[in-house]
């Protein structure tokens, strides 16, 4: 008999899908491609282990479902036999008495339910006989389908090393149509989900899960159910296979097979290992016995959550009831009678294996991860593969995404969330610019009609109380009345020109001009007190920019004079020039008491000021902002008023454009 059928075995629910990666990391030859975040199983890459299906928390991986066709099956006129593993009182532990399962198993519908420990072991007897051989060469054994699957496919040089025994499944099934005639259907019941695609021999495959579904489905209960025992041929210590070392155990019958020549690996990485180490000559003229799962007991198909040792207890109190009980003679006529069947196996090789990527590219996706350097190698496997090199060799054969290396996920969504924020912090300003400048046009417009109707009465005030003052006396106290007068007119005038200039709009007179020279003259256009300390930096190679000389001007001394006068006991005044090739920044930077933070909002309102009566009219920083905005630039300011946080201080950064 030929190992060449092969089927779909799991599937992937990909609502479920909650890009993990769990099923990569556990699957032992990468048959899951990442598409969009989620994992799709690879049929023709699948070995049909059920790591992924075990290890999904979500459920989104799915093994093939044959219960509706063992239902149509029952419901046909052929006689039925169910096999069932020697693994089931690890999974029945909750029905104490074997005969009660065989019973819910006949209720079911089947004609017959016999052991496939039998089957265990008469093909434990072909493999003594071939261990024990002198010239034995050595060989792999052949009973688990997934490890079957894993040489044919990925180490096909090893095929021929293949033990040529079919697996006890298979030996069962040519007993019983021996037994019961050829058209006799056999449906298998056991752990694991890779029998499905073993052979055609047997005509269907049920999980132990899937069992427990019919028995939900027909309401069969074990109180509702009369016992039964397993139809013949009874067996022996074959009922032991499926727990670690089972397979040793049932081989050595005789126990002539010295533990040395046996090698034994179970588990998805010790099974790889023994298979490597077997080609690469170190481990040659040995047994392999290997399972994919830890013991057949652990496999896919078992109901999830069974702890090891006490399903490996519950084989072991079976098994000794069993051999207690067993009928030796009975078993040794039907031992002698169906070791004469043909039991054997052939399998034929079929290479999956994908081929290697080149350096250059492995390393473009290495560098598309932000990997350098064997420094940014972390191997963290969050990815599901070993290595950052495996990881970017399965990108480049299509069956990984860059999105999949933690490391480099999370550094893009710190970038992400930086831009975010910078983006976030820009709108924020963007927003309180485009609020302040409705007000402020508001305010332009209302300043604007106040400066026209108050210039002309403040003309005639000043007028007249200047004639009436120098008609008045020397010494007259009228006199100083109305040089009081006269003082407090200016000074409303000059409130109007304020708001006048602050009113007005695109009146720039732009001229190319030196901006550093241009900067350090307006520091020297004003009155500097012996306890500030002052500074002048320049950081630009173009200095020449177009800007209007005199409102500029008048920018940089109103700052520089606010930045006096918020340093009462001395401090720091440090100004500065920056530029690139679009546009100029003057920075005015002091070490005074700093702006309150309820008072940032309000610094470009007209008539607000937090100077003493009399001291300012609210003007300066409105006019600032109307002229900084007639160049088109913007104004930014940063101030710290409480000690506590750090120092304080203020500093106003104007830019403009350059304008060339």
């Amino acid at each position: 008999m030929s190992h060449s059928f092969h089927r779909q075995l799991v599937f992937t629910i990909k609502d479920r899908c909650r890009v993990c990666f769990t099923c990569v990391r556990e699957c032992p030859v990468k048959a899951i491609k990442i598409i969009n975040g989620q994992a799709e199983v690879l049929n023709e890459r699948c070995i049909g282990c059920g790591n992924c299906v075990r290890v999904c928390s979500q459920g989104a991986k799915i093994p093939l479902r044959s219960v509706d066709a063992v239902n149509a099956l029952l419901k046909s006129n052929s006689k039925i036999a169910a096999c069932i593993a020697p693994s089931f009182p690890a999974e029945f532990e909750d029905i104490a008495d074997h005969t009660i399962l065989v019973g819910m198993i006949r209720k079911l519908g089947f004609d017959y339910v016999t052991e496939v420990s039998f089957g265990a072991d008469i093909v434990a007897g072909e493999y003594e006989k071939m261990i024990k051989q002198r010239d034995y060469e050595g060989d792999i054994s052949s009973d688990c389908p997934a490890i079957v699957y894993f040489i044919r496919h990925y180490h096909p040089d090893m095929v021929p090393y293949l033990a040529p025994i079919a697996s006890p499944m298979v030996a069962m099934t040519r007993v019983m149509k021996k037994m019961h005639g050829e058209e006799l259907k056999v449906v298998f019941i056991g752990p694991c989900f890779a029998k499905k695609a073993e052979t055609t021999e047997v005509d269907e495959v049920l999980t132990f899960r899937e069992l427990r579904d019919m028995f939900d489905m027909f309401n069969i209960r074990p109180d509702c159910t009369d016992s039964s025992d397993f139809d013949p041929p009874h067996s022996g210590k074959g009922a032991i296979f499926p727990i670690s070392h089972g397979l040793y155990f049932t081989a050595n019958n005789h126990e002539i097979i010295p533990e040395e020549r046996v090698i034994i690996a179970e588990g998805r990485v010790n099974y790889k290992e023994a298979i490597t180490e077997f080609e690469e000559g170190y481990i040659r003229k040995k047994h392999l016995m290997l399972l994919c799962c830890e013991g057949c007991i652990m496999g896919p198909g078992t109901s999830p959550g069974g702890k090891r040792f006490a399903r490996s207890n519950a084989i072991g109190k079976y098994v000794s009831r069993k051999l207690q009980h067993l009928d030796k003679k009975a078993w040794e006529v039907n031992i002698e009678e169906y070791s004469q069947l043909d039991l054997t196996q052939s399998f034929t090789p079929e290479d999956r294996r994908l081929s290697t990527p080149g350096h250059e590219d492995v390393f473009k996706a290495l560098n598309s991860m932000g990997k350098f350097s064997s420094q940014d190698h972390l191997n963290c496997g969050a990815c599901g593969y070993d290595t950052c090199i495996d990881h970017a060799g399965a990108i480049v054969m299509g069956l990984a995404e860059t999105e999949m290396c933690l490391p480099y996920a999370i550094e893009k969504l710190h970038d992400s969330i930086n831009n975010l924020n910078v983006s976030n912090e820009k709108l924020a300003r963007a927003k309180a610019a485009l609020k302040q400048s409705e007000k402020l046009a508001h305010m332009g417009q209302l300043s604007a009609g106040i400066a026209h109707e108050l210039n002309n009465p403040l003309g005639v005030i000043t007028m007249y109380s200047n004639i009436l003052m120098d008609e008045a006396p020397e010494g007259d106290g009228v006199r100083d009345d109305l040089k009081l007068i006269v003082e407090q007119a200016e000074r409303c005038k000059k409130i109007v020109s304020g708001l006048l200039n602050f009113a007005r709009k695109n009146q720039v007179s732009l001229a190319e001009t030196d901006v550093v020279k241009f900067m350090q003259h307006s520091l020297n256009s004003i009155v500097k007190p012996e306890n500030i300390h002052f500074s002048f930096e320049s950081a630009i190679a173009d200095p020449i920019a177009m800007v209007d000389i005199d409102q500029m001007m008048q920018v940089l001394t109103n700052l520089e004079k606010n930045a006096i006068e918020a340093m009462p006991k001395g401090g720091s005044l440090r100004a500065s020039v920056e530029g690139d090739s679009s546009d100029i920044t003057f920075i005015v930077k002091d070490t005074g008491s700093g702006i309150e933070k309820e008072n940032m909002d309000k610094l470009f309102t007209p008539f607000f000021t937090t100077k003493e009566m009399g001291k300012g009219t609210g003007l300066g920083l409105a006019l600032i902002y109307g002229i900084v905005k007639m160049h088109k630039g913007k104004i930014h300011v940063d101030s710290n008023a409480n000690p506590s946080l750090g120092p304080t201080g203020t500093t106003f950064r104007i830019t403009v454009p350059r304008g060339k």
